[in-house]
């Protein structure tokens, strides 16, 4: 059984993944969260000319899916870590030669783009560690363009808080926790769908995870 100074570092390093463990962490993230993250992108409804927005990619390694969706696509991400920015950016440099994909490093909030920058927006895992969840929905509506759209794919809840580390840092949501958030913005829920799966936990045990996705619209 984990200690409690392995589970803090567990817990730190799915928040910010960082050093030679990082990118240990960031291949099972990537690994563990693929079906989240195709989830959440084929949700997105990608069109034509789409202007792609993610929050916390880790390593990215799903660009390639999410680049042939559609043509003439453009990609963003935003990263805390410097080590994701850095492991997304050599990942997926032939995306970033074309001008295809650009990668940026943030402070958790505040976004380095104009308003009504993006058609589509989304983001997974990542809500938990939201610093300030009501700025940042205020900010994610800014840079969305009118009509634009978010998905958020957060696993729930009732799965989340059976995993020892969230006691260090994790914020958990439900449908009706996020439901109040986004009560709180100008964004309004168009739809949600729960899936469930069975995934490896962080601690190595087979796990039935439910996981969903809630689109919001500007």
């Amino acid at each position: 059984m984990a200690s409690n100074d392995e589970l803090k570092e567990i817990a730190s390093q799915l928040r910010q993944p960082e050093g030679t463990k990082g990118i240990e962490v960031a291949d099972m993230m990537h690994e563990t969260n693929i079906r989240m993250t195709l989830h959440s992108i084929d949700r997105l409804n990608i069109r034509e000319h789409d202007n792609i927005l993610e929050l916390g990619h880790g390593n990215c390694g799903h660009l390639d899916y999410l680049l042939k969706q559609n043509e003439m696509l453009t990609y963003s991400g935003l990263e805390m870590s410097e080590l994701m920015h850095s492991e997304a950016r050599r990942i997926n440099q032939v995306f970033t030669d074309r001008k295809q994909a650009s990668f940026y490093l943030y402070d958790g909030l505040n976004m380095p783009f104009p308003d009504n920058m993006f058609d589509k927006v989304f983001t997974v895992n990542t809500i938990y560690f939201w610093t300030q969840p009501e700025s940042l929905m205020l900010e994610l509506y800014r840079v969305i363009k009118p009509g634009g759209m978010l998905n958020i794919t957060f696993a729930q809840k009732s799965f989340m808080q059976q995993l020892p580390f969230v006691q260090y840092g994790f914020e958990l949501y439900d449908e009706k926790k996020l439901a109040a958030l986004a009560e709180k913005s100008p964004f309004k829920i168009t739809a949600s769908d729960t899936q469930t799966e069975m995934v490896k936990s962080k601690t190595g045990e087979l796990v039935n995870r439910a996981f969903t996705t809630v689109t919001l619209m500007k």
